[in-house]
């Protein structure tokens, strides 16, 4: 069995996506690759059932919250070849205006109760869901609180000295 290894996986992906994929990067010798939410459903199925890649094991679906440049959301996904042991990340973006990205239960049915938590903390909405609500959090919560929407802070404590803090 020949080793599946980075340059492969990318070889494949950018052959058969092209201009789909926006950015790949190594970092802690993990394959991670940035793609336009269009495409995710279609990038997932490939990884599935393609015969040399074989990622059939969703490990982790999440979200974040960047600020900075500009005010984005992305969903992460953790992908992983039980056979050949190989891990991948895929990510995309879209602004937090319309956090919207298609559902990955089509291919992997785990990934229910994972896009359940990451909109109920991050609210990121999974289009084509089978039943996306909040799963851990009050169903009337008015926020998402890992959004960094909220001062670092609580500015009305009166308990705290900031000199014992250094400032």
């Amino acid at each position: 069995m020949e080793e599946l290894t980075h340059q492969r996986i990318q070889e494949k992906l950018t052959e058969k996506f092209g201009d789909a994929i926006l950015k790949v990067e190594e970092p802690y010798n993990l394959l991670t690759l940035t793609i336009k939410r269009e495409s995710l459903l279609d990038i997932l199925r490939f990884l599935y059932n393609d015969q040399e890649l074989e990622f059939q094991f969703l490990t982790d679906i999440t979200g974040v919250h960047f600020t900075a440049p500009e005010e984005v959301l992305g969903a992460v996904y953790h992908l992983h070849n039980l056979p050949k042991n190989k891990r991948i990340r895929l990510k995309a973006f879209f602004p937090k205006n319309d956090p919207v990205i298609d559902s990955a239960t089509p291919v992997f049915s785990g990934a229910n109760w994972m896009e359940r938590e990451t909109y109920d903390f991050f609210g990121i909405q999974f289009k084509g869901h089978p039943n996306l609500k909040r799963i851990l959090n009050v169903d009337d919560l008015g926020y998402f609180p890992l959004r960094k929407e909220y001062a670092l802070e609580d500015s009305t404590r009166t308990d705290k000295d900031d000199s014992l803090f250094g400032r």
